[in-house]
């Protein structure tokens, strides 16, 4: 069983969790069954050191009563009185035996010892027997008792007086503590009962009698050796552990000592309860095994269906949505097989739909770009499997279809583009021909193991069939095509490379008009010139080559300057001067017209600023494309440019081709109406060259009307030009604008345009667009015509 799998986990989860509690359950009853064995032999010891303890009393009181029946005897009494020497020693040596003395003396009211069972009494029995005598005489008592330690053996002695009647003598009687008492002691409490004694001067306690074996005796020597108070202790013998109370028997004043050790083992308190612990353990091991094979059982009821899951979701990242799953379970987890289930139904279809959506085309039931692509890409594949295998494509874009969708509507358009999709599947020429929905207006053939003149014949006989005029919704349309032609291994060895090349040859017929274009490298030359154009003017704006010219724009009543208009040069490295000719258009094309906008607008704007610093105000114009209208950023744009030089919005005009705001009047009304706001003054440039509609330029926020060059040069001599002009001055007159007529280049044209009425004009006459440092000098010599002065020098 792995560990990382869950079921593995759940297994280990409940095993740990039992082994944890039984652990848990088992430490506390050894804990508690370990402290109240040990409460238990503590409550023995203390009780067990009372019954000692009578019993050494009770044994005193036998020897006690013994003695005093010999000293209440005559005859041993008479032998006293006769002072009988040999008949004292035999009743003391008879008497001692029948009591079990081991040893008797008598002793004189002096202290002196006249008689003794023992050959040579040993120093310190004596000793202890005349301060037993001496302590019984001075409490006046009947007879005394004391436990000493003789040698290295405890003894109880006893001292009885001899009265006839009054004291005559003392009789000390002594009685070893032998193996007899500490077993009578052992058989009544079950402890193990040791007498241990020390010497004088001798720091090592020496072993009288005890109830434990000899070894362990032994080493009870040692552990007694640490516990000097008298009390309970711990003792540590063999391995085994007691618990201990040690009880002080004798305490002579020359350092002799006595006592008894009273010990009970631990192990065998416990000892009970030991079938109790292999029970609870027998209990722990069995939990264990049944809960390891509970736990596997329930484990795999709850990972057999979740492996199932993985497994269904598996083959549903691979893509597979065919297999049904179904777990019959009510819980959570046959909650969770259901819902997965109708997850992998509704995942199913929408993967069917989106396998439609974007493999075919919605409108017209065609393949769309991504499949013809795949197609291609398959048949390149079998094209390249056999010798000479090729294989051609077309592409084709309709004519004039803008115009239907604007003229008959958005709806006309798809239903028109389901026709010419009908049209062209019908006229396919060859066996595994596939037509497909590029996008918008574009189609697109695959023509697998079809050679160019097969691909010329199908584009040929798909023109044919499209001159004949298609009749929907009761309008009959005549649409045309273009189509480019590339195959391969002629044009390209990938489908990416051969879409490209046919589109650029698509592109190229509908630009020349030629119906069919094979594709052909040169083409692509072009693209690329463009592709370098853009950018070398990329690096111009990075390295400041666009360089700013400046027309003037005069009053044509009073003739002074008035403003300019700013206009864009070239000023290439390599190339030299470039005109704007050759360059604006492509950056109209491309979107870099907004950029070039951007940094003209930035040098007429600090121009204008350094100018005004100097006393010289003057209104610059700056010319918008359509790119720059559709730019919604535009406005922002210019207001952090004139905030940045400190100028007023008022101080420029911005000027706008008709065919520029035609393009999408909505959004350059909506452009034009935030500049306009900001203060930005309007003007409409090149006005009557395009199709605007005047009732739409009534609404623009223009103020100032630029009659187109076109109409103004030749006025003088054309009078149709001369009838536009004039008409245009009082259409912008009565519009409320300032009108400028453009293409000014002689005398004789100033003074037809002021007569008109004209406001402002510029042209070739007054100043061909220069440099602002040949401006400036310009500005400073510039003198009106003589013929302006004389006339208004006649007004006055």
């Amino acid at each position: 069983m792995r560990l990382y799998r869950l079921e593995s986990k759940i297994v280990a989860l409940f095993i740990v969790l039992i082994v944890v509690v039984q652990l848990a359950g088992f430490v506390a009853i050894r804990t508690a069954i370990d402290r109240n064995a040990r409460s238990a032999i503590s409550d023995e010891l203390v009780i067990g050191e009372r019954v000692f303890t009578r019993l050494l009393d009770q044994n005193a009181q036998k020897l006690t009563q013994g003695a005093r029946l010999l000293a209440s005897d005559f005859g041993f009494r008479q032998a006293i009185g006769t002072d009988d020497h040999d008949t004292i020693g035999s009743v003391l040596a008879n008497h001692g035996a029948r009591i079990g003395a081991s040893m008797g003396m008598l002793i004189a009211t002096d202290g002196t010892i006249r008689a003794s069972t023992l050959e040579y009494p040993d120093t310190d029995l004596q000793r202890s027997s005349l301060e037993l005598v001496r302590k019984a005489d001075k409490d006046n008592a009947n007879g005394a008792a004391e436990s000493v330690v003789v040698g290295e053996n405890l003894f109880q002695i006893v001292a009885v007086p001899i009265k006839a009647p009054v004291t005559i003598a003392w009789v000390v009687m002594g009685f070893p503590v032998d193996r007899d008492l500490v077993n009578d002691m052992r058989a009544l409490s079950q402890l193990q009962v040791s007498i241990l004694v020390r010497q004088r001067g001798r720091p090592d306690w020496v072993s009288d009698v005890s109830t434990l074996a000899k070894p362990e005796a032994q080493m009870l020597l040692h552990e007694v050796g640490d516990v000097r108070a008298a009390g309970p202790a711990d003792l540590q013998i063999d391995g085994n552990q007691y618990r201990a109370r040690i009880l002080p028997l004798a305490q002579a004043s020359n350092g002799q000592q006595a006592v008894a050790v009273l010990q009970r083992s631990v192990s065998e308190a416990v000892a009970p309860y030991q079938r109790l612990q292999l029970i609870l353990l027998s209990i722990t091991v069995l939990g264990v095994l049944g809960a390891a094979v509970a736990s596997a059982v329930m484990a795999r009821r709850i990972t057999s269906p979740l492996r199932e899951l993985a497994s269904v979701a598996k083959r549903l990242g691979a893509g597979d949505y065919s297999e049904s799953l179904y777990i019959r379970r009510q819980d959570e987890i046959g909650r969770l097989g259901a819902a997965f289930e109708t997850m992998r139904g509704e995942i199913a279809k929408r993967e069917l739909k989106i396998s439609r959506l974007a493999y075919q085309d919605q409108l017209t039931g065609l393949p769309n770009r991504l499949q013809f692509a795949d197609l291609l890409r398959d048949a390149i594949i079998d094209g390249g499997e056999s010798p000479g295998g090729t294989c051609h494509i077309l592409m084709m874009d309709l004519d004039r279809f803008q115009q239907v969708n604007d003229v008959l509507g958005h709806r006309f358009g798809d239903d028109l583009l389901r026709q010419v999709a009908s049209r062209l599947t019908a006229q396919l020429l060859y066996p595994g021909a596939k037509v497909a929905r590029l996008g918008g207006d574009e189609f697109a053939i695959l023509l697998p193991g079809v050679n160019l003149e097969g691909a010329l014949a199908q584009a040929t006989h798909i023109l044919r069939a499209l001159e004949q005029p298609l009749s929907l919704q009761e309008q009959t349309v005549d649409l045309g095509a273009g189509i480019g032609i590339a195959g391969y291994p002629a044009h390209g060895r990938s489908s990416d490379v051969l879409l490209s090349r046919v589109e650029v040859a698509m592109y190229t017929a509908k630009r020349k008009g030629s119906g069919v274009v094979v594709y052909d490298p040169a083409i692509d030359r072009s693209s690329q010139e463009s592709l370098s154009l853009l950018s070398e003017l990329r690096r111009a704006l990075e390295r400041d080559e666009f360089m700013l010219y400046l027309q003037p724009k005069l009053d044509l009543p009073s003739g002074e300057v008035f403003g300019a208009e700013a206009l864009v040069r070239w000023l290439h490295p390599d190339k030299g001067f470039i005109g704007p000719d050759n360059f604006i258009p492509f950056a109209e094309t491309t979107g870099f017209i907004r950029m070039l906008t951007i940094c003209m607008m930035e040098k007429v704007a600090s121009l204008s600023a350094q100018l005004q610093r100097q006393g010289i105000a003057l209104k610059f114009s700056v010319n918008l494309s359509t790119r720059d209208l559709l730019d919604q950023e535009l406005p922002g744009a210019f207001a952090a440019i004139v905030e940045r030089h400190g100028l007023t919005p008022a101080a420029l005009c911005l000027e706008i081709t008709e065919s520029a705001i035609m393009d999408d009047p909505a959004r350059a009304q909506n452009t034009l109406d935030r500049l306009a706001a900001m203060g930005f003054a309007l003007s409409i440039d090149d006005f009557g060259t395009g199709y605007s509609s005047l009732a739409y330029l009534k609404r623009l926020p223009v103020r100032e009307l630029k009659i187109d060059k076109s109409f103004v040069m030749k006025m003088a001599q054309d009078q149709d030009d001369a009838k536009i002009v004039r008409s245009t001055i009082d259409l912008g007159h009565n519009l409320g604008l300032r009108v400028v007529a453009e293409g000014v280049e002689s005398e004789e044209v100033w003074f037809l345009l002021r007569q008109m009425g004209c406001d402002q004009g510029q042209g070739y006459f007054m100043g061909k667009p220069m440099p602002v440092e040949r401006f400036l000098e310009w500005l400073q010599q510039w003198r009106a015509p003589e013929a302006l002065d004389q006339s208004e020098n006649m007004a006055v």
